[in-house]
């Protein structure tokens, strides 16, 4: 098979973990016999210090022409301005619109190897293996109006909270399906208690459900949700919330892991089971940032873009062996002891951002498929 990638290294440590993640996706290719082309765009604040602009029109020429889209991160203080009219951060929100890139799907996996690294009890993250679906075109921010201005009473600023009938039941088919595959459970988290937008979520994903008749609803409140995640994770399967409360879930969610360094995401245009036929690219990313206080040091964890790549086979190529073949590399690597400084404890081998991709490179190179 030929694979067409995009990679948008982006800002601060952003190249120097899709630097390791195309490493491994050069080896598994190697591995398996296809055949990779590669091209390479600026985005976010490198674009705006070439071009002007936070995502120009070639880089976006180059998304839509390729099968999948590899992202690093965005941002950085350079770029942080409150007058700036343009942010680094507006380069990844167009992709995300111009591609219709609405289901954004983030694993969230707590290792064995890794349970001392989390601050929480050991005992609560025994079993811990959810996704997260959060909307990712809607609601604050994207909806209109979004802006700032001055009166005689002072600064103010507007965000608007809007969500479409359409837009709520086709992530919500996404969750559904996705449980179908799993655990069968859903939860569906809103703001039902004071929100409108919270309360036409709730009413559209028990209609959805009816379609699912195997497949458990639960509904809770986003306050709950977070304080759940951390009491009892365990319980979650599938999690399936709009574009805010999903972008802040998934972070909290890190905790359960030991570090963002290890949660990967894809942003789709479609069902799972849509994506290896799509015309559109979805778009694979860490969820980190772009952590401009450790750029250039050579200690960012590069395994949640890894993994990001795992899920591009998986998900837009429907390569499942060879994405298996990454994650149990990443998997041994792990319980072999190896961290990048993010993860390590007294008893761990602390390595660079390169020796990591090296270890895990290494382990797929030694497979035999």
């Amino acid at each position: 098979m030929k694979l067409n990638v995009a990679i948008l290294p982006g800002d601060g440590v952003g190249p120097e973990v899709t630097a390791e993640a195309e490493k491994v996706l050069h080896s598994v290719v190697t591995l398996f016999g296809h055949k990779l082309d590669t091209s390479i765009g600026l985005i976010g604040g490198s674009a705006i210090d070439e071009t002007g602009t936070a995502l120009p029109e070639n880089t976006l020429n180059i998304c839509r022409n390729s099968d999948a889209i590899l992202f690093g991160a965005v941002g950085g203080p350079k770029w942080d301005s409150a007058s700036s009219s343009t942010r680094p951060e507006d380069g990844i929100l167009a992709i995300r619109k111009e591609l219709g890139l609405f289901a954004n799907i983030r694993p969230v996996k707590a290792y064995n190897s890794l349970i001392h690294s989390s601050p929480l009890k050991e005992d609560r993250l025994s079993g811990v293996d959810m996704v997260i679906v959060r909307e990712l075109t809607g609601g604050l921010y994207f909806a209109q109006p979004k802006k700032r201005w001055a009166d005689e009473s002072g600064r103010q600023a507007v965000d608007t909270l809007l969500y479409s009938e359409k837009e709520i039941f086709r992530i919500m088919k996404v969750a559904f399906e996705l449980a179908s595959t799993r655990k069968l459970k859903v939860t569906s988290v809103d703001k039902f208690n004071v929100l409108e937008t919270g309360r036409l979520w709730r009413e559209i994903a028990t209609e959805v459900s009816s379609d699912y008749p195997d497949i458990d609803l639960e509904h809770m409140l986003v306050d709950n949700a977070a304080m759940q995640l951390v009491r009892a994770p365990a319980k979650f399967d599938v999690i399936v919330s709009e574009n805010t409360f999903g972008d802040i879930l998934s972070d909290e969610a890190s905790v359960l892991t030991g570090s963002m360094g290890m949660l990967p995401s894809a942003s789709l245009s479609g069902s799972i089971s849509e994506s290896a036929a799509s015309s559109k690219a979805s778009l694979y990313e860490p969820i980190h940032g772009s952590a401009p206080d450790i750029q250039g040091k050579g200690v960012a964890n590069p395994i949640a873009a890894i993994l990001s790549v795992a899920m591009m086979l998986r998900y837009s190529f429907d390569l499942r062996e060879e994405a298996e073949v990454i994650e149990l590399a990443v998997q041994d690597t792990l319980d072999s002891q190896y961290r990048t400084p993010d993860l390590a404890t007294d008893k761990s081998i602390v390595v660079s951002t390169s020796e990591m991709g090296l270890q895990i490179t290494n382990r797929i190179n030694k497979t035999t498929n």
